[in-house]
């Protein structure tokens, strides 16, 4: 048996670190699309995008609510949502429209805006859309009720979805204030 040295064993990797390199596929060369992450939601009837970032969690609409009394109509009550008190707004009535009508698919959109919760309830949640930046696009002409509260557009399969900020809303003086 011959014997091996230290520096034939440095040899013997260096050679195979050199082949590894010769034979190595390198990664692919393609640009990493950026995506853009939101909630599509109805308002009236009205297909729009809350930004991901700005809705904490989705939940039905809860079995019990307190009413508070001497706040507006829109103010439907509070819910205890696993030990914390949650006011539920009807969002589509907050915003001029008639009292939503509660049903299977209506869903409670729950934000936090600077450490205020806040669920506001929509009729129907379409689920969580991933956006190319090619899809944003000019905001179309909207009606009065929902303007001051979006900032842009997609397009979204054949239609433009408006992107209504939640920010924007919590930070209404009318949004804060539900007293009479």
């Amino acid at each position: 048996m011959t014997e091996t040295t230290s520096a034939d064993l440095l040899q013997l990797l260096q050679t195979i670190e050199n082949r590894s390199h010769q034979y190595a596929v390198g990664l692919p060369k393609h640009k990493i699309q950026q995506y853009w992450e939101g909630v599509l939601f109805s308002i009236s009837g009205l297909g729009v995008i809350a930004p991901l970032q700005e809705v904490k969690e989705i939940l039905n609409y809860p079995e019990e609510l307190t009413q508070v009394p001497g706040t507006q109509a829109w103010l439907l009550g509070m819910a205890n949502i696993r030990g914390n008190l949650l006011p539920i707004i009807d969002l589509q009535q907050f915003l001029g429209g008639a009292p939503l009508v509660i049903g299977r698919r209506s869903r409670v959109l729950v934000i936090n805006h600077q450490g205020v919760y806040s669920g506001l309830l929509v009729g129907n949640v379409q689920g969580m859309r991933h956006f190319l930046e090619e899809q944003c696009t000019g905001v179309p002409i909207l009606p009065e009720y929902i303007r001051q509260f979006v900032q842009g557009a997609y397009q979204v399969e054949d239609a433009v979805r408006p992107v209504f900020s939640m920010n924007l809303l919590a930070e209404n003086t009318e949004f804060r204030v539900a007293s009479l």
